[in-house]
């Protein structure tokens, strides 16, 4: 199994890989997926720099969507899911959206609300698979940043259907996630997406509208997907 953080950034060492995977397949075996990311920001104590997939800037293909995309007319809805340490969120809000952001963690959800004491953003702890019935094609656009990956198995085609519910008729997703070829990489975790996974955002409904495949800036760099999936009004 290899491992690389969701922010792409830091490479943990040997003894630190074996320990985080030791605690992420306990969880898994007992049938609690994402239970062990409370404890990683929990060992941050309260620094968001400790949390190691933390990027600690907003994703930049988000921003450039923002970019292309403003915000006219009646203040639109956004979510952000597993929202970690709260960068996107902000940007999302920083653009004129009202923003939710939810993770599963109650910790991180703390480190947000510490980091931005006078964000507009409604900050909650939320599970991704027990949303709220108002989510349901509640918002018109929804942020999606490396969930999926990091769920194992029938998990992830659950969460993706749930990320795609939230979406409001003629609202958007945004989907940005690490990428594999078929059969490739399958011990991996994060467990990247490959193309027939992420079409399940077509087979639930909603029409891709964008798609694009590139490498990031690491050495060796490593493979994405970031697409814009939409729901017909």
């Amino acid at each position: 199994m290899t491992i690389g953080n969701q922010g792409d950034q830091t490479v943990m060492d040997e003894a630190a890989r074996s320990k985080f995977l030791s605690m992420v397949r306990a969880h898994q075996e007992r049938g609690d997926p994402s239970g062990w990311c409370d404890q990683v920001y929990r060992d941050a104590g309260g620094d968001v720099s400790a949390v190691f997939w933390a990027d600690l800037v907003p994703n930049p293909y988000l921003l450039a969507w923002l970019q292309e995309h403003p915000v006219t007319g009646a203040q639109r809805r956004a979510i952000t899911v597993g929202c970690g340490v709260g960068d996107d969120a902000e940007a999302l809000a920083a653009c004129g959206y009202a923003v939710t952001a939810f993770d599963i963690s109650p910790a991180a959800i703390a480190l947000c609300r510490q980091r931005y004491p006078d964000s507009c953003v409604n900050y909650v702890v939320a599970d991704l698979f027990d949303c709220p019935d108002e989510w349901t094609q509640g918002f018109d656009l929804v942020f999606e940043c490396n969930t999926i990956q990091v769920l194992p198995g029938d998990y992830r085609v659950r969460a993706l259907n749930a990320i795609a519910a939230m979406v409001a008729p003629g609202g958007d997703a945004l989907i940005s996630c690490r990428s594999r070829n078929s059969g490739e990489k399958e011990d991996a975790f994060p467990l990247p997406l490959d193309r027939p996974e992420i079409d399940g955002f077509i087979r639930a409904g909603l029409r891709e509208e964008c798609f694009v495949v590139y490498d990031d800036e690491q050495v060796p760099p490593v493979e994405h997907f970031f697409a814009c999936y939409s729901r017909p009004k």
